[in-house]
């Protein structure tokens, strides 16, 4: 049971460590309907109910949700953990004693995570995740059409209503048809 249970934690985190790394893409979700302007939301549990109402009242604009990446500093300080992480609970696990590499001699912890394994690993993975997390949420809330940044959760703070979202998209959607029209004017 002790080695499922450290496989099981190992193999989550070798997962997330080889996808944080950049050794398999990482994945974007994405959503497109039709073929018109793109408006593009960097969140996504807002996403799925700001999604609805705006293709039924906009259904020529392509939708798209995807992650807002945090910091570089932060994306390292996390893929470091994970890494950090897989080490010290691979230590644990074969009982290699660290500190002795370096002259010193084992704290406590060390020594009950030795007696305790299972648990010192399990509590090595959430704690380190958490930490991870923490690093990894950036609490954006970004919406862009056609590249023009139109909302930013953390220039304003908040996220819009969605009376606010409808009235900024119906300005953008009559000055890009009054643009256009301007354009076909003088050509």
């Amino acid at each position: 049971m002790r080695t499922l249970v450290l496989l099981f934690l190992l193999a989550a985190g070798l997962g997330r460590a080889a996808t944080e790394q950049g050794a398999l893409p990482a994945k974007k979700l994405r959503m497109a309907y039709t073929t018109g302007p793109l408006l593009k939301f960097q969140i996504w549990r807002v996403f799925e109910e700001y999604m609805r109402v705006i293709s039924q009242r906009y259904p020529d604009i392509r939708i798209e949700g995807e992650n807002y990446l945090p910091q570089p500093i932060y994306r390292h300080i996390a893929s470091f953990l994970s890494v950090f992480k897989l080490v010290l609970i691979g230590l644990i696990i074969v009982g290699k004693d660290p500190f002795a590499f370096f002259g010193m001699q084992a704290p406590s912890i060390w020594q009950w995570g030795q007696e305790n394994k299972v648990y010192a690993c399990m509590m090595v993975f959430f704690l380190s995740n958490m930490i991870e997390n923490q690093c990894m949420s950036t609490g954006a809330f970004e919406i862009t059409l056609n590249d023009v940044p139109v909302w930013s959760k953390l220039e304003s703070g908040h996220l819009p209503s969605m009376q606010q979202l409808v009235q900024i998209l119906d300005n953008e959607m009559k000055l890009n048809v009054h643009m256009e029209s301007m354009h076909h004017h003088r050509s």
